[in-house]
């Protein structure tokens, strides 16, 4: 019954005044028609999403805004943010509701935060604060992680965020454009990490007792994952960009060493090799692998709630391509790719408790709704 509430208050967000859109045309997938509804637009660079219990959703814009989308479409701005760093590909980023939300009403974000003499370096950083029902300001705010060192480079901020099935929080951090420290363990700089929900270090990290390392660190040697989501068994995965070609798609596993910039699929951007070829020991393969890239960004694994046929299986956008990427088998293989009108530059994708899928578009400024259409 709670889910049945759940979905018909998302739903009505399309039927509402204001800021809710109308039906926005049709996609064709190898499951049939999709009929593709616009939720809300106006938004400049829209991050991430994710969904309000009571009906409705939040969204981030990277230039410093969290929104409440409420169920009759309104659109209203949420204060009491921390400081963010809203330059180059930083800003406020991903947003994620735990699954105690209800009762918790924590909301955690991930956003670039001011660092160094002046403010000139910035980092990523984590912060948690609580949202009331109806109310329109963070309460409580407390940053819980701010990455060690600053950097004056404007990118690969990564940012992910995920709650795991033990109720830790996972996200990540790009190699902020200085390929090397990515195997630094001194560093957070190119690395999934793990803290507890209230900022410490769970004892069980893996680098938690080795000397100079960084505690909070997962795995490293990644360049810039813009995407991270648990399977439906709990297993984490993430996708990140490679640099001309080499995105990747890996099982992401505590304590192992993801490669970069050492290995990679991908070359230079001036065509250039990149490390020492495409394997070497002590060093994981991905799962899956684009070439040429698709700058992915935003995943999440479905459910099969209204598409059984898809259920277990990889979507996620393309920043450059204008697609939803569909993904899956042992080994992975990429199955389809989803495109329409409304595809332009995924920014994110989740399903929401309605078992649609929702995404960004950061060409239109628009989330979007999909859903098998009624006489498909």
């Amino acid at each position: 019954m709670r889910r049945l509430l759940f979905a018909a208050a998302l739903v009505a967000l399309a039927a509402g005044p204001g800021q809710a859109a109308e039906p926005a045309g049709r996609i064709e997938t190898q499951a049939g028609p999709a009929e593709v509804t616009m939720i809300a637009d106006g938004f400049r660079v829209p991050w991430a999403l994710d969904f309000l219990p009571e009906g409705g959703l939040l969204v981030t814009e990277r230039g410093g805004a969290l929104w409440r989308v409420a169920p009759d479409g309104t659109r209203e701005q949420i204060g009491g943010l921390p400081d963010i760093a809203a330059w180059g590909q930083g800003g406020l980023l991903d947003v994620m509701l735990p699954r105690d939300f209800a009762e918790s009403r924590e909301v955690f974000l991930t956003y670039s935060t001011p660092m160094g003499l002046f403010g000139r370096q910035s980092g990523t950083a984590v912060a948690v604060g609580r949202l009331a029902e109806g109310a329109l300001t963070l309460t409580d705010l407390r940053v819980l992680f701010e990455m060690e060192p600053g950097s004056t480079e404007g990118r690969h901020y990564g940012s992910r965020l995920v709650e795991a099935p033990d109720g830790t929080i996972l996200f990540s951090i790009g190699d902020r454009g200085d390929r090397p420290e990515a195997q630094n363990l001194a560093t957070h700089i190119g690395a999934v990490l793990r803290i507890a929900r209230d900022g410490s270090v769970p004892e069980d990290n893996p680098f938690t007792n080795v000397a100079g390392a960084q505690p909070e660190i997962w795995s490293y040697g990644h360049r810039n994952p813009q995407g991270m989501a648990l399977d439906l068994e709990g297993r984490l995965w993430a996708h990140e960009h490679g640099a001309r070609g080499g995105d990747e798609i890996n099982l992401i596993e505590p304590g192992v060493n993801y490669g970069w910039p050492v290995i990679s699929y991908g070359t230079h951007y001036s065509g250039a090799p990149i490390g020492e070829g495409t394997a070497k020991p002590g060093m994981a393969q991905p799962a899956f692998y684009w070439d040429p890239s698709i700058a992915p960004s935003g995943m999440v694994f479905y459910s099969g709630a209204l598409w059984p046929e898809w259920r277990g299986q990889i979507f996620a956008g393309s920043l450059n391509s204008d697609f939803i990427a569909r993904l899956g088998g042992e080994p992975l293989e990429e199955l389809e790719r989803i495109r329409g009108p409304q595809t332009g530059r995924i920014r994110d994708v989740m399903e929401g408790p309605d078992g649609a899928l929702w995404f960004l578009s950061e060409t239109d400024g628009a989330v979007y709704r999909m859903a098998p259409a009624a006489d498909g």
